[in-house]
């Protein structure tokens, strides 16, 4: 039956009370001389009479079901996009950080072992992690130049959140030469990191752009070693592994790398890739062509040229 016109008026007072101006359930029901009971029934009502009407907007044409098609296209669990405010590749980097932090501050469990690559990217998510619960976080890439601290630092601050342990690698990302690498390798630091990684739970890895270049591994190569293997068809990377623009792996830093290993990191249960930006956007279709992600953290801009056919 139709609600009286009293009753009518009482329910958009109602409505607007809470969901204009924010006022708690207790103190409509307080003001009215009613149950808090009977304010919520009536609050449905007015949901249902159509005085309410709720509409859910998604943030500049960012839907659900882009990304579910992003994750059912490329094989992932899941993806989530950010907005940046701003959209300088800072800023992008900034947000990709924060929306990171915002996953492992939900999806992290003291049963898991982190692991995180080096990267711009990756060192924005320190900056916003809440605490985590305690676990270890383990170093999967060495250093790609003398100036590089970002991997070391993000897993100090990381370790500092969780109250785990860090094992981190004192070593160049790529050795000059497979002896050296070698040399590296057997440091009793570098070889513990290298032994825990084989139970690390979560990877949270950073995709590397050849062409054009946006990578510290590639800046820090010989310009004539970098252009070979670009002529050889190398367009990403995730760690030291390199792909071409169809996912496919190209052989050339294997045997100096001191980094995870492709099939390492294949064994890893949860994948991540933190990405974005329109110069990384070739090599972050290429990566993901690989297959070796889980879930994807990208901007929404470059969800929705993924998108494209």
């Amino acid at each position: 039956m139709q609600p009286g016109p009293s009753r009518l008026v009482e329910m958009a007072y109602i409505a607007r009370e809470f969901y204009v101006n924010d006022v708690p359930l207790v103190q409509i029901a307080e003001h009215l001389g009613v149950s808090r009971f009977k304010v919520a029934r009536m609050l449905g009502e007015a949901r249902d009479l159509g005085i309410v009407r709720i509409i859910v907007r998604s943030p500049e044409g960012v839907t659900v079901e882009g990304l579910e098609e992003i994750a059912a296209r490329y094989g992932l669990r899941e993806a989530r996009c950010a907005i940046p405010q701003d959209r300088t590749a800072a800023g992008v980097r900034e947000a990709l950080g924060r929306l990171a932090s915002d996953y492992l501050s939900e999806a992290v469990s003291p049963a898991d072992v982190l692991g995180f690559a080096s990267g711009r990217t990756l060192s924005a998510i320190a900056d916003h992690l809440p605490p985590l619960p305690p676990c270890d976080a383990v170093q999967l890439t060495g250093l790609a130049g003398p100036l590089d601290e970002t991997a070391g630092d993000l897993l100090r601050r990381v370790t500092s959140r969780s109250g785990g342990r860090a094992f981190p690698i004192h070593a160049p990302l790529v050795a000059s030469d497979p002896a050296a690498a070698e040399a590296f390798r057997r440091q009793p630091a570098t070889a513990e990191a290298f032994d825990r990684m084989r139970g690390v739970t979560k990877a949270i890895m950073a995709v590397g752009s050849w062409d054009p270049v946006a990578s510290q591994l590639a800046e820090a190569l010989a310009a004539e070693e970098r252009e070979a293997l670009v002529t050889a068809g190398v367009r990403a990377e995730v760690s030291t592994v390199l792909f071409d623009e169809r996912g496919r792996v190209v052989p050339g830093l294997e045997d100096r790398s001191i980094a995870i290993s492709l099939d390492t990191l294949r064994a890893i249960p949860e994948v991540v890739l933190v990405a974005g930006g329109r110069e990384k956007l070739d090599a972050l279709r290429a990566v993901l062509r690989a297959g070796i992600a889980t879930v994807l953290i990208t901007d929404d801009d470059t969800a929705h040229r993924l998108l494209e056919r």
